[in-house]
């Protein structure tokens, strides 16, 4: 009997362009495949051995003849490519309208709004790299006080702003502020609070980025386990993309490392139920920066970490890895990729070498979750559970 799950959500680590990628302008996206054959081979043994070299051509990470784990890929149903889409999905709602994206900067009625809210003017307004903009705009909002507004490829309303000129915590106000405006229809998928620290011509983002999410338009996972009396501990950046919603404690990490540990401590502490943990810094520090080696260093520190997981977990215990979309750093975009991603299923219950195949959505996570918890089945996506039955 299976009595708890760890899903791990490994940030924008996707493996292989998805059939309508073309429609996205990612047709040879691989995140896995090209950062591997960008550093000339990756060492990954320990996600070898769950069966993640029998998904691809991943140089340095070769196919296993006896997977400790059931592998397979599964397909983004939903539109779009962002996180919260990605992380909805898994966990059982599908979102048919991408969210809306702003190649131009925000519309005048929005800054005009948030600018009323907040008691100041602002800077930028356009489509930027966070490392870049706080470069250019750095030094005019130490002068002026006003904070820096920009968006990407993705639907994000991100407001920067230095920790010694405007408090993280009214930084995060300004924050709340913006999502009050921006969540009717919605007009945005998130907004992001990004400090940052250092002088002109060195400005460097803290730890301290928040999300502040539009709230999932109908029951997940997560609510339905809370409504069921299960408990859910979120780590990471998961209570943000879930709108604080579905959970029942929650811990905000500063790094992969950080989740890692964190991860770990809840299973060591038998936490129950779920433990849903997002690690962002492949995608935020990696992927986004067209980094390849840092992310491949990212990946395989985050390997040699993972016995830590796996040898803490109870005979009852099943772990989970993912993914919620690609953002391959070899590319010339930074932004987001559409790609399948990984699933691999580790645990006593589980029969390990089952092939999963291609799955259709990744809600059939969500799917098969509820099944181990004798929940209701939700309305979207295919379990897998009797498939991987020992």
């Amino acid at each position: 009997m299976i009595r708890r799950v760890i899903l791990v959500v490994l940030d924008s680590v996707g493996i292989g362009e998805l059939p309508d990628a073309v429609r996205y302008g990612d047709e040879g996206s691989n995140t896995l495949v090209n950062t591997a054959l960008a550093v000339g081979g990756l060492d990954l043994p320990h996600l070898g051995r769950l069966g993640l070299g029998n998904l691809d051509d991943i140089r340095g990470v070769p196919p296993e003849v006896s997977p400790w784990g059931a592998y397979g890929r599964m397909a983004e149903n939903s539109a779009g490519k962002d996180t919260l889409t990605g992380h909805w999905e898994i966990a059982g709602v599908r979102s048919p309208t991408p969210f809306p994206t702003y190649p131009y900067g925000f519309p005048a009625d929005i800054i005009y709004e948030f600018e009323r809210r907040i008691g100041r003017s602002t800077l930028g307004n356009y489509p930027a790299s966070g490392t870049v903009i706080i470069q250019t705009l750095g030094e005019k909002h130490m002068r002026t006080g006003y904070p820096i507004v920009y968006t990407s490829a993705d639907s994000v309303f991100q407001i920067a702003a230095h920790e010694d000129i405007i408090p993280v915590d009214e930084l995060y106000r300004m924050s709340e502020a913006a999502l009050d405006i921006l969540r009717e229809g919605p007009r945005v998928a998130r907004v992001i609070a990004r400090p940052f620290i250092g002088s002109a011509g060195a400005f460097v983002r803290t730890e301290r980025r928040r999300d502040f999410s539009c709230p999932p338009p109908e029951p997940t996972l997560l609510d339905r386990l809370i409504l069921a009396g299960r408990e859910v501990n979120a780590v990471g950046k998961i209570e943000d993309i879930f709108a604080h919603r579905g959970i029942t404690r929650s811990v905000h990490t500063t790094n992969n490392m950080d989740g890692v540990t964190q991860t770990v401590a809840d299973i060591r502490e038998g936490c129950p139920d779920l433990i849903f943990t997002n690690l962002v810094d492949f995608d935020m520090l990696y992927g986004h920066r067209n980094d390849p080696h840092g992310y491949a260093e990212a990946l395989e520190t985050l390997d040699g970490r993972l016995p830590e997981i796996t040898q803490t977990m109870q005979p009852d215990d099943v772990l989970i890895i993912t993914a919620d979309h690609g953002c391959d750093p070899t590319t010339p975009s930074t932004d987001h990729s559409r790609e399948y991603v990984p699933l691999l299923v580790y645990g006593y219950q589980i029969r390990a070498g089952t092939n999963l195949g291609i799955r259709q959505t990744f809600a059939d996570i969500a799917a098969t979750v509820t099944e181990w918890f004798g929940l209701p089945a939700m309305p979207f996506g295919t379990s897998f559970a009797g498939m991987v039955r020992v």
